[in-house]
């Protein structure tokens, strides 16, 4: 085999990285950088323009398997030492770091690629939106709160996505990024929760191992209180009508269903509550966004 054959992932490997980097989970983020595409879009010319949709898409895509590939590789020995992540395919064997790498790096070119396609400023914001991506991995080695940097990544999508239709900067982006980011920081408080034996005796730095279970718990539902208000917000400078309103009573009666499945003695159902309800929540959130947008004249 030719090195250069051998530098491009087989399908085997390909299948191992797609689960390394769990590509299925594109669907906490992708959406609400789909809503501030859309509402951009309705901004400037009432039109759905493919094209650029298409592009957020590989942006989006592109960007988060970079960053779950990188998260992966640099926590593949403490990974190792977890009973719940040692299955990974990186402590397995299941894939070397040389190929993760590889991956990692073809998912950044086409990140950049794409960024390039949309606009000047989509390409010289890019390594801004990747920096926080490599920096979150570490986070767990020298603060309590990594979640915060998780929050700050994931903030960036909307962002990103209303940038790559207008060309031009908004707030009320901002807005919508910084409630996705505290969401998404919200449920990881949560997710951490399972880890907190295991972090504790290996040195691993989070909130539920620094402050305990209750107060992660306690953090997580003042996150999701503060998401609710900024989609309010959100909802309000942007004009949106009822089916907007109606999508975000839906994920603020979620949010309540969350965290009354998931309880400081009772982590029984942590996997439905962060898998399951929060998938739920960004594709319901995106739906009734849509149909808004669609009532209000965006046309196909």
């Amino acid at each position: 085999m030719s090195s250069a054959s051998a530098a491009i992932p087989q399908p085997g490997r390909t299948k191992a990285f797609l689960r390394l980097v769990m590509i299925e989970h594109s669907v906490f983020a992708l959406p609400f950088a789909y809503i501030a595409s859309l509402t951009a879009m309705y901004e400037w010319d009432k039109s759905i323009h493919w094209g650029r949709l298409l592009l957020v898409t590989v942006c989006m895509v592109g960007l988060r398997t970079f960053a779950m590939a990188v998260n992966r590789i640099i926590d593949r020995e403490i990974d190792a030492r977890n009973p719940r992540t040692a299955h990974r395919e990186l402590v397995t064997g299941a894939m070397s770091v040389r190929h993760a790498w590889t991956g990692a790096l073809i998912a950044l070119v086409v990140f950049l690629g794409a960024a390039a396609l949309l606009n000047p400023l989509c390409l010289a914001l890019a390594p801004v939106a990747v920096i926080p991506m490599v920096v979150y991995p570490y986070g767990k080695r020298f603060t309590n709160f990594p979640q915060a940097i998780l929050g700050l990544a994931q903030a960036m999508g909307p962002v990103g996505g209303w940038l790559a239709i207008s060309g031009e900067w908004s707030w009320d982006a901002v807005i919508l990024g910084l409630a996705v980011g505290i969401w998404i920081g919200g449920f990881d408080l949560i997710y951490a929760c399972q880890d907190v034996e295991t972090d504790r005796e290996i040195g691993v730095m989070s909130v539920p191992a620094r402050f305990g279970i209750p107060a992660a718990i306690r953090g997580a539902r003042v996150c999701h209180t503060i998401t609710t208000a900024l989609l309010a917000w959100y909802a309000v400078v942007t004009g949106a009508g009822v089916f907007f309103w109606l999508g975000l009573a839906v994920t603020a009666g979620a949010f309540v269903y969350e965290h009354s499945i998931v309880r400081p003695h009772d982590l029984s159902r942590l996997n439905r509550a962060f898998f399951s309800v929060n998938g739920f929540i960004g594709i319901a959130l995106f739906v009734c966004a849509l149909l808004d947008l669609l009532v209000r004249g965006l046309t196909v």
